[in-house]
């Protein structure tokens, strides 16, 4: 074999090792997507179940359904809202009133006027203090009423409770809570009776409307 031959042979194998690389590169599974993100879950917005232990009724202007928050330590004795299954905390909302009794005789003779203001407390089922809240309201004529609440055997079909001021309250309830009882904890009233201050269990110290919660619903359980 000539000296040309050969280096030509050389040549040829430098070439197919040259080529074998680029060769395997090219048959080289493409690269992986990275994994999509999952979708940011919405938060919702609904009106928790409620057991209310004195329900007044519904709001002839409103119609909201209005709850009186009796003073108490128990919780089992309040006004206990139960949350929906939910990731993380949720928010927890309502309408705090003060509560006055009407009279139409007074309020006609000038004497009914009344000043309020409670404190309640928003406690987890276990007794622990999460938030205060607290509302004041003034009544001198009709007008200052919030609403009247039907049902009642009062002129037009009324009831002489009723709710006076709105104090708009939100509540951020921590995670890992499942239910809450709202309970008076103080009143400091000044009526046609005169001035008096309630810490009596089981007295109405405040009404309470328009419950509603914000959260996350909790993600479906894992199939196996």
């Amino acid at each position: 074999m000539t000296r040309a031959r050969r280096l030509s042979g050389l040549l040829a194998i430098v070439a197919v090792a040259l080529s074998a690389p680029a060769d395997a590169q090219s048959r080289r599974a493409p690269a992986k997507r990275p994994a999509a993100k999952p979708v940011p879950v919405a938060a919702k917005t609904m009106t928790p179940d409620t057991t209310c232990p004195s329900r007044l009724g519904m709001g002839v202007k409103t119609v909201r359904s209005f709850c009186d928050v009796p003073s108490g330590r128990e919780p089992a004795q309040g006004v206990v809202i139960n949350f929906p299954p939910h990731a993380g905390p949720l928010t927890l909302s309502f309408d705090l009133h003060a509560r006055h009794t009407y009279s139409e005789e007074l309020t006609k003779s000038g004497k009914g006027y009344a000043r309020y203001r409670a404190v309640i407390g928003v406690l987890s089922m276990q007794g622990d203090l999460i938030e205060r809240a607290a509302v004041e309201g003034e009544f001198r004529s009709a007008k200052d009423l919030f609403d009247r609440i039907g049902g009642g055997a009062g002129p037009g079909g009324l009831k002489a409770v009723a709710p006076v001021g709105d104090e708009a309250i939100y509540i951020a309830i921590p995670a890992g809570i499942d239910g809450v009882s709202l309970l008076g904890e103080t009143l400091d009233a000044i009526t046609p009776a005169g001035h008096e201050t309630v810490v009596m269990p089981g007295r109405p110290v405040a009404i309470v409307s328009n419950l509603l919660v914000e959260y996350k619903p909790a993600p479906p359980p894992r199939k196996r």
